[in-house]
Order: C-alpha cells, then sequence, then structure tokens
C-alpha cells in the first residue's frame, strides 16, 4: 500500500476544510473554537482509502491547514511534509492575498505535483467559472502546476468530487514512495494525553518506520524515549511506513517535555546543529535582505529565529537566490536536501526558503572554498557528497558515523557510497576513518618530515616518541595512527615500541660520542656485581652531561644496561651470570637467604638487597618471610 499526504493551501473562507470533509467524510476541524467560528485555526487531519487505477491501495493522509494570515504559521507546521497540494480558490472570489502566499510557501518547498480546486462552483455560473478559470492559469503560468488540473467542485452538492479524486489516484500512482528504509523522522506537530494511554504524539513520518516497542529519540534533548503504541490515520497498527500520518503513545516522557516542532528520530544517529548553509531564494515581492538579517525560519513543524549571513555579498536582491548560512536561536535536526520557509522579522510575512545544503559547516574555512563545497553538494550525486565532505576535512579525515550525521542517510546507504569510493582509489579507509587520497598522501608526507627534522636535531635518540610526534603533527588521534599505519605500509616509517623514526635510521655517534658508550659499557663489565656509581662513570667522560645521559638512555633502551634501583646499574652479562650462579645453587638448595647470597656473589647487603629485589621482580626468586624461594 503506497501512503501519501496531500495539503491544502488557499484564502480563508475558500472551503478547505469542507473540501477534506466532501472527499473524505472527516471533519478535519478538532477544536471547539474552530467549530464556533466557522474557520480552520490549527491544523485538522483526515484519511481516504482506495485502490489505484493499477491495481494495490492508496491510503491518502489529508493535512488541512489554517487559512487566515494570522495563522500562516500553523499552516507552515503541516505543509512541510506533503506529497502533493489542493491549491483551493473559491469561484465566487478567485486568487486572494492568501491564495499567493499559500502557493508561493509550496514553490519555496519544492512541492512538484498538485491540482487547483476551484469550490464553491455551486454559486457562480458557467461564464463566471470560465473567466475565474483563466484568471488562475494565468496565475499559475510557469509553476509547477502550471499544466496540472484544474477541476471545479462543490462540496455542498457533490459535483466534481469523482472527477478530483479521480485525478488524485492517478497523479499518487506516479509519485514514488517516501524511502522506508531511511532513517526515521516524525517532526511532532501535536501532544496531547488519553486517558488510559498517557502522552501522544502525532506528526507524518517523513522518513523511515516505527514499530511498536521500539525506542526512537527527541531531538534537540536527545532523550530516549520507547513506543507504546502506534496508530495510523486513527486505527492501531504494528507499525507505521514513511508517508502515513502517525500518532505514537510514548513511554518515558511527559507531555510537558514535549510541543509542536520536536523531532522524533533513529536514535544514535542524527545530531542537532545550530548552524545551517543553505540555498536561499527571496521572493520577487519581498524587500532586499541584508546579511546578519534576522528572520523567523520554518522547517517542518518547528519554528525559530534565524540569523542570515549571506555568503556571496552583503545584500540579496529580490527574485534572486544564493548560498547562506543560518544561525538559528535553537537547534534543529535537518538534513541536506530538507526544505525551509522564512519570514520577514517583522511585520512577519513570508520573504523566501530554500534548501539545507551542510547542516554542520566548518567555522574557519575560505569563502571561496565554502561556496564550491555547497555547489558540489547542490549538483552533485550521493557519492560526489560524500567525497566532498571527505575531502574538505583534509588530513584529519571523518569517521564513519559523522558522515552518517552529516548527511542525514540510512548507515548502509553511506557505508556503500564510501566503500564504492574506497575502492575508486579516491579515498582510504583505516578503522572508521575515511581520508581523501591525496591529504593523506601529504600528511604522511608531512609526519615523515617531523621524523626526519627530528633525527638531525637528535642523533642520540633512536626516535621519536608517538605522543610528541602526534603533538607536532596537530591532526586526531585516529588521523595520526592512519598516517604511521599508513608510513609503515609505504616503507616510509618504522615503529619500535612508543618511538617513531625513518627506515634504517639508527642512533648516529660521532667518533667522541662512540668511544664514551664504550667507555661506559666496559665500566659496567669490569665492576661485575660492585659497580659504581653512574655519576661518578659519566664524570669521567670527554663529552658533556646531557650527551653522556642519552648514550646511556640508549645503553639501557637496548638492554644493555639494567636499571636495578634508582642508584644502582648492571651490565646484562653480569645479571645473565648471576642467574646462571643461582641455576647452580638451586640443584643444592631450592631456598636462599640474604647471608647465603651475599656470600654466593660476594657483595655487601648495599647490592644484595636492590639484586634481590630485582630477581623477585624478574620472577627469578620468590621472598617467603626471610628466605627466597628459587624459582
Amino acid at each position: 500500500m503506497k501512503s501519501i499526504i496531500v495539503g491544502t493551501a488557499g484564502h480563508i473562507d475558500h472551503g478547505k476544510t469542507a473540501l477534506v470533509k466532501a472527499l473524505t467524510g472527516i471533519d478535519a476541524d478538532r477544536l471547539e473554537e474552530e467549530k464556533r467560528r466557522g474557520i480552520t485555526i490549527d491544523l485538522g487531519f483526515a484519511h481516504w482509502e482506495t485502490s489505484a487505477a493499477g491495481g494495490g491501495k492508496l491510503k491518502f493522509g489529508f493535512v488541512d491547514v489554517p487559512g487566515h494570515e494570522r495563522f500562516v504559521r500553523n499552516m507552515l507546521a503541516g505543509v512541510g511534509g506533503i506529497d502533493l497540494v489542493l491549491l483551493v480558490i473559491a469561484a465566487d472570489e478567485g486568487i486572494k492575498p492568501q491564495t499567493r502566499e499559500h502557493f508561493d510557501i509550496c514553490r519555496l518547498l519544492s512541492i512538484q505535483k498538485g491540482i487547483t480546486v476551484l469550490t464553491k462552483s455551486d454559486l457562480v455560473d458557467r461564464d463566471t467559472l470560465d473567466v475565474v478559470r483563466m484568471e488562475v492559469e494565468d496565475f499559475l503560468r510557469g509553476s509547477f502546476l502550471e499544466s496540472a488540473p484544474v477541476v471545479p467542485v462543490s462540496a455542498l452538492n457533490g459535483t466534481g468530487l469523482e472527477e478530483l479524486k479521480s485525478e488524485l489516484i492517478k497523479i499518487a500512482s506516479h509519485l514514488t514512495a517516501r524511502d522506508s528504509s531511511a532513517v526515521t523522522r516524525l517532526p511532532i506537530d501535536r501532544v496531547f494525553t488519553m486517558k488510559g494511554f498517557g502522552t501522544v504524539v502525532t506528526g507524518t513520518l517523513i522518513a523511515g518506520s516505527v514499530q511498536k516497542d521500539e525506542e526512537l529519540e527527541l531531538f534537540p534533548a536527545k532523550k530516549k524515549v520507547r513506543v507504546r503504541g502506534v496508530q495510523v490515520h486513527g486505527s492501531s497498527a504494528v507499525s507505521a511506513l514513511a508517508g502515513e500520518r502517525t500518532a505514537l503513545n510514548l513511554a518515558g516522557v511527559e507531555k510537558s517535555e514535549l510541543a509542536r516542532g520536536i523531532m522524533l528520530a533513529s536514535p544514535g544517529v542524527l545530531e542537532p546543529s545550530s548552524r545551517f548553509d543553505v540555498k536561499l531564494s527571496l521572493l520577487k515581492s519581498a524587500r532586499p535582505l541584508k546579511s546578519g538579517a534576522r528572520v523567523h525560519l520554518h522547517a517542518f513543524s518547528a519554528e525559530t529565529i534565524a540569523m542570515v549571513r549571506l555568503l556571496e555579498g552583503k545584500q540579496m536582491e529580490p527574485g534572486s537566490d544564493g548560498f547562506a548560512q543560518l544561525q538559528t536561536s535553537a537547534p534543529l535536526v535537518l538534513i541536506p536536501g530538507d526544505h525551509f520557509i522564512v519570514r520577514q522579522f517583522s511585520p512577519v510575512i513570508t520573504i523566501g526558503g530554500g534548501t539545507v545544503l551542510d547542516a554542520f559547516p566548518i567555522k574557519k574555512m575560505p569563502s571561496q572554498t565554502r561556496t564550491e563545497f555547497l555547489k558540489a553538494l547542490r549538483v552533485g550525486d550521493f557519492k560526489t557528497a560524500v567525497l566532498a565532505r571527505i575531502s574538505r576535512r583534509g588530513q584529519d579525515g571523518i569517521a564513519i558515523s559523522q558522515l552518517i550525521a552529516e548527511t542525514g542517510s540510512s548507515p548502509r546507504t553511506v557505508r556503500s557510497a564510501a566503500a564504492e569510493l574506497e575502492s575508486a582509489g579516491a579515498v582510504v579507509r583505516y578503522q572508521d576513518l575515511f581520508v581523501e587520497k591525496h591529504s593523506l598522501t601529504a600528511l604522511v608526507a608531512k609526519v615523515s618530515g617531523i621524523v626526519a627534522d627530528f633525527h638531525a636535531g637528535n642523533p642520540l635518540v633512536a626516535g621519536i616518541p608517538k605522543d610528541t610526534l602526534r603533538e607536532k603533527s596537530d591532526i586526531s588521534e585516529l588521523a595520526f595512527e592512519a598516517a604511521l599505519h599508513t608510513g609503515v605500509g609505504a616503507k616510509q616509517l618504522q615503529v619500535s615500541q612508543d618511538l617513531v623514526h625513518l627506515p634504517g635510521r639508527g642512533v648516529v655517534m660521532k667518533d667522541e660520542e662512540a668511544e664514551s658508550r664504550k667507555i661506559i659499557e666496559q665500566a659496567f663489565v669490569s665492576a661485575g656485581l660492585k659497580v659504581p656509581a653512574l655519576k661518578d662513570v659519566l664524570a669521567g667522560l670527554k663529552i658533556d652531561r646531557t650527551r653522556a645521559q642519552k648514550i646511556v638512555t640508549l645503553l639501557l633502551r637496548d638492554r644493555v644496561l639494567v636499571k636495578v634501583s634508582d642508584d644502582l646499574v648492571f651490565h646484562s652479562q653480569t645479571l645473565a651470570q648471576l642467574r646462571a650462579d643461582l641455576g647452580a645453587e638451586k640443584r643444592r638448595s631450592a631456598k636462599i637467604d640474604v647471608a647465603r647470597f651475599k656470600e654466593l656473589t660476594g657483595v655487601s647487603r648495599k647490592y644484595a638487597i636492590p639484586l634481590l629485589e630485582y630477581l623477585d621482580r624478574e620472577r627469578v626468586t620468590k621472598r617467603v618471610g626471610d628466605q627466597r624461594i628459587l624459582l
């Protein structure tokens, strides 16, 4: 079954609600004040099911909007999710101010399909009806409704209703169904409580699907809720699909925490934002718009104040369009391709609208680069857009989770596009990070250059510590790991424990430094277990203390020397011999005390205790009371 959302548009008292009731049998005016005053104040809803021309079922959901100029903001809360519009014009009055404003809104929201309905046709004669039709056709010329049907009807006597239903079925049969596999998004347009059920919200499911007992997330608060029950067009259901008017009974949230404009979405996927790069269009009837101006922003059921920063000049002229950045006073969840309306701050009239291109603009980005990026998003396909988003992150790359949040597309769709780019060699993947190939090549060269500079300035050090290298590289941790991984794979870098160095590059010593190394090593080899103090050995060298200490560090790193305690350093050969001596002692006795150890090694307590503690750490011995067990 295909679900289609139909919205009404038109001037007050032109018969929108009566038309919906005639088509569906449902009175969309639900408020007592609406019935008393005879006008629609807030959104109304109705539904109608029928058979498609080629078989199958069609489910129409009608969103009836108010026509009074005072309630345009309510109209905007419902018109954002519609698939086709019924532009309602009363035959006895013709085109009126709200006809024009509502029609402008439909064009700005890029609604592509619709029908013009001439209501109250029973109140005029044939000649008048023909004149009104000519006026309407001239008004619609050049618009998306230019070639659409114009159907005269009378909700009072029923004339024209069957023709209108037939045209609805014909158009709906050719509309592409909304994507039920996409990330779920439901803009809330009503909140109420029902006795025995609790908190209930309604909205048009613009993408994805919702099932009973599913977990969703409220935005911008990012609060998790559970779906206790689902209704579609007033009837209980196991699930709701994209394109359906949906009511959800929510658990885990109070009515006071909810309001029109909040977005329900798949958990852990989307992120709210307060900055949006957009393509903005001004109506011909609008005043010039200056950069920095404040406007009322309407997107789906949300409304907030936004500051407009023009990206291509200081002023936008009426009837023109261009790139702009909107900074909203409240965070919203919008994704690329979403449409919006802007209204003048004061007096509040509709002046334009546009399309979201980027919901996560990078703040410090050259104007020309930003404009080129937005052009790529606007004209390219999805894969091109993904590549542009990866490329603009440069050497830092972008995680797959951020790509999903930025595009608003399903994880499967994003991963597939990124995988194709990887296969084509355009990007490189490291774990869940994607980096544009040329950016990664430049990053590896940058890191290699830092390592080379370190070698030049530190010839007695085997390599630069990873943490130091990352800090100097000034990139994210995952991008740094990607650069190391790529550099090692390309044999441009080598990693030894925590040190990074160039291939084949080790410690480079001058003659006096090499001689000093031999002196240090020989001093500890010849001393056996009765080693001298390290400071005394270093004091007798010809080189300065800083270089001498680097040589000692190198000998310790290479395990030529072993630090047993803060004050004692031994040669590795001496310690190896000690292990062998203890192995021979074990054949005589499995236990040894301090006195026996001193006797066996010929050292004083000054050396014996630190050595035994070292042997305990090395699991050569195990202390039990005053004795050690030889392991």
